[in-house]
């Protein structure tokens, strides 16, 4: 693999005009020991930069391009979509199917409201949460991220656990203080927070599925346990679905676990990768948004006609028979390998997989059951580990605490060269 020469250059002049040089913090590769390299275009599970390395891809841009890139479907879609506009500031018959799809697949979802990022989408969920109870209050997992508004960035995960920030200046302490965080998969914390706060909370949110400190488990019965609680004390359910809507099953993760929540969040794989979210729920509770009710909201390029014709044609896709059935023996097949290679070099680590998402946790013995847990990792074998992937042309995420994806266009070249690659980082590690 050649230097990334051009990379360097692009990151040095980023950093004179963008903070960090980078748009989103995770992406400046901090935690792994290196700069980031510059991507210049992608071709199915391929990345290229512009120094003309190939890279397998399993960050799949942070989840949403499950059908790979430059999927001809999607890409017919939105050329035709391009060539009518690109944006009107109006109602376009392409949001309307694009609902109707989400709706149909989602098995809690009533009504949708479509927005531009999964960030918008948390946001605006919160808000309609407090309007329709009355109450202030949230209470979400530590660990979990859901974006960066302000009443989220309470012991978040992702970037800002990448990074070792404890929350965010710029925070006001009494936004803070409306927002409850206690560990995941933890039964007693939960039923003691909801026991103190019950007349205040609005609305418990979480990923069904952890996904941003890593890949983490629900316990057997956890997310019945918080439905039930929610449902007893009159506290809104709301899924962040934002990584596991349509990854899990065509149905997301309420599907693939028989949970039905209020609201439902969603981003990134309904837009195919273009910028693009959705919240949506009961009826009863949707009809309190503007203009039907008095919660208010809105945005110009929300419904966007080509964020919308990706989107109708990546879940077409998703829809095709045997599409999830292949997707999953896939990822068994890298999960499982992963496992042995790293059983044989002697690295302590922990895979851990759940559908088409996985992260190995590296330092670990046990499972990893919540964002305490996951804390604990190794997080400097694993910049070792992500050095010598990326040297291989294997690009996965740059942060122990983020998942590894496999997409439809991963084929079974791409996994087995991922496997040799992983043999050749795993033997590197064990001679360290």
């Amino acid at each position: 693999m050649s230097h990334n020469l051009l990379s360097s250059n692009f990151f040095t002049m980023a950093k004179d005009v963008i903070p960090g040089g980078v748009n989103s913090p995770v992406r400046a590769c901090m935690s792994v020991g290196c700069d980031p390299v510059f991507i210049e275009k992608a071709e199915e599970c391929y990345l290229y930069d512009p120094d003309g390395n190939s890279y397998i891809d399993y960050v799949c841009s942070w989840g949403p391009m499950i059908l790979g890139h430059g999927h001809p479907h999607m890409v017919s879609a939105v050329s035709e979509a391009l060539a009518q506009g690109t944006s009107f500031g109006a109602p376009t018959w392409r949001e309307v199917a694009l609902a109707n799809k989400i709706v149909d697949m989602l098995p809690s979802i009533e009504m949708v409201r479509l927005v531009n990022s999964g960030t918008e989408a948390t946001m605006s969920a919160i808000r309609l949460a407090r309007g329709y109870t009355g109450r202030k209050k949230i209470l979400k997992f530590d660990g979990c991220y859901h974006g960066h508004a302000d009443s989220f960035l309470v012991k978040a995960g992702s970037g800002v656990a990448t990074l070792g920030i404890p929350g965010s200046p710029g925070v006001p302490e009494e936004i803070v203080s409306n927002t409850i965080s206690i560990p995941f998969n933890n039964r007693s914390a939960l039923e003691k927070a909801i026991e103190q706060e019950t007349d205040q909370l609005a609305a418990v949110i979480m990923e069904p599925v952890p996904a941003n400190m890593g890949v983490i488990l629900p316990d057997e019965g956890f997310l019945e346990f918080v439905r039930e609680k929610t449902s007893k004390n009159n506290i809104l359910l709301i899924f962040d679905e934002v990584i596991t809507g349509f990854r899990l099953a065509p149905g997301g993760a309420q599907e693939y676990f028989g949970i039905m929540p209020d609201i439902t969040c969603l981003g990134k794989i309904i837009g195919g990768g273009l910028p693009v979210g959705a919240y949506g729920g009961k009826k009863e509770i949707m009809e309190q948004i503007a203009p039907s009710g008095p919660v208010y909201q809105a945005g110009t390029l929300s419904g966007n006609p080509l964020a919308t014709a990706a989107g109708i044609a990546t879940l077409e896709v998703l829809e095709r028979p045997g599409f999830y059935e292949s997707l999953k023996e896939k990822a068994d097949y890298l999960a499982e390998g992963m496992k042995k290679l790293a059983t044989d070099s002697g690295i302590p680590c922990v895979n851990q997989r759940i559908g088409s998402m996985m992260t190995t946790f590296f330092g670990q013995q046990e499972p990893v059951k919540n964002f305490q847990d996951a804390m604990k990792s190794d997080t400097d074998m694993y910049a070792a580990f992500y050095r010598n992937m990326l040297s291989e042309g294997i690009w996965l995420a740059p942060s122990q605490f983020e998942a590894a994806f496999v997409s439809l266009a991963h084929n079974w070249d791409a996994l087995d060269f991922t496997l040799d690659a992983a043999e050749s980082a795993f033997t590197r590690l064990k001679n360290i």
